[in-house]
């Protein structure tokens, strides 16, 4: 797969939108401001493909990518985010629920936690949903730069017993730790 040939295909605002063609997707998932853009961009080795805001919650839409004609890497709308009216969620959320719903062509979820502040209630709610949606997911530990190594290493392992047997991978949009490993991942993934 050549990382360097991908394009935004659309951004589905509606559930009728909403790619399903057969095509392997993998999608990022994560509250607001948890850096799923940022992710993105970095994994393709790109600085503005995906859209980063420096106000959480802008993303309102499902981007699907196409990368190469292999798959679609699909960046999902986070959650969580206060300041928003209760219809906006509302929206957000049936059109997060129609991306998951009968979604044959989705092959995991690359769920981004942010290492400094732990997993969110939302957080946990989205990771029992995977589970028990029997989705194949791995966490990304985002702002993995942001810590010193003691909290860095405390907070992997309490990321890391609370998860179980899901992979842990921590990663920064800043230095590129944990991209070429979560690439692999998708190539993997992709090729199974």
């Amino acid at each position: 797969m050549n990382r360097q040939n991908v394009t935004l295909t659309i951004s589905a605002g509606r559930k009728d939108q909403i790619i399903r063609d057969g095509l392997p997707q993998i999608a990022l998932s994560g509250r607001s401001n948890v850096g799923k853009s940022s992710a993105l961009n970095k994994l393709l080795g790109r600085k503005h493909l995906a859209r980063v805001s420096a106000q959480p919650g802008k993303t309102v839409t499902v981007n699907f990518f196409n990368l190469d004609g292999a798959c679609y890497l699909v960046d999902l709308p986070g959650y969580g985010f206060a300041r928003r009216s209760e219809a906006e969620k509302r929206a957000w959320s049936r059109l997060t629920d129609a991306y998951f719903q009968q979604n044959a062509s989705l092959a995991m979820v690359l769920q981004l936690i942010d290492l400094k502040t732990g997993p969110s209630k939302d957080d946990e709610m989205m990771l029992n949903f995977l589970e028990e949606a029997g989705i194949p997911f791995v966490v990304l530990a985002t702002k993995a730069d942001k810590l010193n190594a003691t909290n860095r290493q405390k907070n992997l392992a309490d990321l890391s017993r609370m998860l179980g047997q899901v992979p842990v991978i921590p990663f920064s949009s800043l230095t590129g730790e944990g991209a070429e490993r979560v690439w692999n991942l998708i190539q993997t993934t992709v090729e199974a």
